[in-house]
Formats: C-alpha cells, structure tokens, sequence
C-alpha cells in the first residue's frame, strides 16, 4: 500500500473513530435490514444481524453450529466490533488488523474490558503485507475494508495465502455496478461522483462484484459464492445521515478535524450511489 494512502487512511481513522463509538458504537459497518431492506431495527442490533447473517451465508447454518473456527483473522477491524463479536461466539484466537493506531489502542482496550484480552489481540500491520505465516488462520473475515486496498489482487493473494486449507473466507465491500450490459462501462457522470467518494474515504478505487469473483477464481479460491445486499442494507446511510444532526455528534465533529467533518458532510454520496444502483453492497466467499 502506498505510503500516502495508507497514511490517509490512518489519519481518516484516528480522527473519527472516537466519534463513531460515542454515536453509533463499536460495530463500524452497515446494518442488515432484511433482505428487502425494509425492516425498522435498532441499528446496533442491525449490525449484529449483519455479522450473523454473513456468517450464515458464508458457512452454512449448520457448520457454524458443527465446526466453529479457532482461529480468526479480521481484516480492517476498526476498534474490534467483529473481532471480539467471532472471538466470543466461537470461542476463538482472534486477531484484528488496522492502519490506525487510534483503533488498535481502543481495540485493545475494549479486549480487555470484555474479558477477551487473552484470546483477542489487535495490530497496526496492512493486509497487503500481512505479518502472519502461511495457513495460520481457519477463518479470515474482511467487512468493509476491500474498498481500501489499492490493489484488489495481492489483497485477495494475502488473505488465500494465510487460510488454513479447508478454511473459510468471507468479504464484504463496497463495490460499483457491473459494467456487463444493459449499462455497461461506467459514465462520465457516474465516475465524477465515485472520485468524490474515493477523495472522501480515503480510497484508492472499487470494482465491481464480478471483477472480484475473477480475481478470487485466479488466486486459486474454490467454492466461492457471490451475493448483492445493496438493497438489505440501503437504509443504512440515511441513518447515518440523520444521527449528525444529534447535538452531541455536531459538538463531537467540531473537535474532530475538518476530514471528518468533510466526510459527514459527504455521505450524501454514498445515500445518492445507492439509490442510483452505482455502489453496491458485495460479498464473497470461498474456501482453500
């Protein structure tokens, strides 16, 4: 990862991941609202039902009650709402990785408050470069971090290359629409509107589920599965949205730095990607 985008992203992280634990909590994510997307939930608990959802999709509701994973690698954990969530279910190792040393630290911090310091640990490390050896994990789970990887392929190689065989990978990214017909390649318009999002969230670019499912097949994923919950989870920015208005998160945002104001003032963009059908909400499974 280039030495300015991943600062970008470190910097992006260290100055708004405070704000969002004190708004919305520690799951730092969409929410899963049906399949429809039509179901009103508290949105903590929507994101909740988001994890298990992906979990049931990527593993099968019987396997996750037959074979429970011991060992967990998180992909852009953020302050460890996934990762302490696996580690307890499961009663699994968990490690979580991040490029902000702000969400590593409070990570940790929420580890030991949940009791869970001794099977969770946390590091600063990038996941084009991931400091573990080779099959060290039996599940490796990325949600919403994809979308940051300026190379989607070595991306993808490093989470193949630290999965057990016969382990489980499950993804889920933000993506764009497929550029297979009735639209085909993107508009001038459309990609005008992804570079503002891109310049916002601190990333380097996103494809398309499709782009990812090739990828995945290349680096050698078998069983891999494919799934579009943009509408399941479309709600989920106007929320957003609306919880800036709470005084306590104007008054945070005001000591948070012009990056996160910026990004709040933004996420418009990403309510108007999805009512659009540009961005998409994409998963993707496999195993070794």
């Amino acid at each position: 990862m280039t030495a300015r985008l991943s600062d970008r992203i470190q910097q992006f992280y260290d100055a708004s991941s405070n704000l969002w634990e004190q708004i919305w909590g520690e799951h730092m994510h969409h929410g899963y609202y049906g399949p429809e997307g039509n179901l009103k939930k508290d949105r903590r608990q929507a994101q909740i039902d988001l994890i298990e959802e992906l979990l049931a999709w990527g593993m099968g509701k019987e396997d996750i009650s037959e074979t429970s994973p011991a060992s967990i690698l998180d992909v852009g954990c953020g302050i460890g709402g996934s990762t302490l969530y696996l580690a307890d279910k499961f009663n699994a190792t968990a490690t979580g990785i991040t490029l902000s040393p702000v969400q590593a630290t409070r990570a940790t911090e929420r580890s030991a408050e949940a009791g869970l310091n001794e099977r969770a640990n946390f590091l600063v490390a990038d996941a084009l470069n991931l400091p573990f050896g080779d099959r060290s994990f039996d599940l490796v789970w990325s949600l919403e971090s994809g979308e940051h990887m300026p190379n989607k392929i070595q991306f993808l190689q490093e989470c193949y290359r630290v999965l057990q065989p016969g382990g489980t990978f499950i993804m889920a990214t933000w993506c764009h629409r497929p550029l297979e017909a009735p639209e085909g390649q993107l508009t001038d318009e459309e990609r005008r509107l992804l570079a503002e999002i891109y310049r916002v969230y601190a990333l380097p670019h996103i494809i398309s589920l499709p782009e990812y499912e090739a990828i995945a097949r290349d680096v050698g994923f078998q069983n891999i599965r494919t799934a579009d919950w943009s509408q399941a989870v479309s709600p989920f920015w106007d929320l957003v949205i609306e919880s800036a208005f709470d005084p306590k998160a104007i008054l945070g945002l005001l000591a948070s730095g012009w990056t996160t104001i910026e990004a709040a003032l933004s996420m418009g963009l990403m309510s108007g990607g999805y009512e659009r059908g540009l961005i998409k909400f994409g998963l993707l499974c496999g195993s070794k």
